[in-house]
């Protein structure tokens, strides 16, 4: 379900559900939030490329896991205590997994086909984003009314700015790879094939230098992490207010429909 490699000082880890697109089910989240812990722990590696397995990055959370109710139990499991301040130093997993960290080593995404809802969102928490031409991002899971709680509403914002951020969120339409370039979604663009070889080049190349100093200024040209702490919880805030909204799209899904990105089917 989750491949880990390790390359050297680069630490690749693979979503391994082609199947399904590579959905991240509870128990996948919950060996992404443990790799990328160990990850953050292993002193024999610098840097992180997170991938797919097969033709897609990942299409976010697994709505068919939602539609059984199975959904419910995970995500009470993982409410924000009222104390939680620091996602550095108070560990918390998310319903994608590791959305809640906040490493001090750099991830990168290695992006072939569709990163979309949730997978989008993972996205976004790596720190670069290497993307096949003929892969997409896109707010999918707006036709559901399953809402953006792995950080998506404060990293977007953040990566290409309020308003480009507002069209995506609320329209949840496509966003193909020459616009994620230009729009700053992502930081390289590679003909379709070649994502996880360029990332792991660029991971490899990161690994040369003083870690020390990249580390340091990384932490120091993000959200400070109490900031992020704050904005998560109120992004989280969110569900409550559409759970059940969430579990009846998941179930139209889950019975076949607005497959494929379909926005007529909902």
């Amino acid at each position: 379900m989750l491949e880990i490699e390790t390359h050297g000082r680069v630490r690749l880890v693979t979503l391994g559900r082609p199947g399904a697109r590579n959905a991240v089910n509870p128990a996948l989240a919950r060996a992404l939030f443990d790799a990328m812990l160990e990850f953050e722990a292993d002193t024999e590696v610098d840097i992180a490329v997170l991938t797919g397995a097969g033709s897609a990055f990942c299409a976010g959370f697994d709505l068919k896991a939602a539609s059984d109710g199975d959904v419910a139990a995970w995500i009470e499991r993982l409410n924000i205590p009222e104390s939680w301040t620091d996602p550095v130093g108070q560990p918390l997993a998310s319903p994608m997994g590791p959305a809640r960290l906040m490493l001090s080593k750099p991830v990168i995404a290695a992006i072939e086909g569709p990163a979309v809802a949730g997978g989008m969102e993972l996205a976004l928490w790596c720190d670069l984003r290497v993307m096949a031409e003929s892969a997409h991002f896109g707010v999918f899971c707006r036709r559901w009314g399953v809402p953006l709680i792995d950080g998506g509403t404060v990293r977007l914002p953040m990566v290409v700015g309020q308003g480009r951020a507002n069209d995506l969120i609320l329209t949840g339409r496509p966003v193909d790879a020459p616009e994620a370039m230009a729009i700053g979604l992502a930081d390289r663009v590679v003909p379709e094939g070649q994502a996880l070889q360029t990332a792991l080049e660029l991971a490899e190349s990161l690994t040369h230098f003083p870690q020390g100093c990249l580390r340091a200024d990384h932490l120091s040209a993000r959200l400070a992490p109490h900031e992020l702490a704050a904005r998560l919880r109120r992004e989280w805030a969110s569900v409550a207010m559409v759970l059940e909204e969430g579990i009846h799209g998941a179930a139209r899904f889950a019975a076949g429909h607005g497959r494929g990105g379909d926005f007529d089917d909902i």
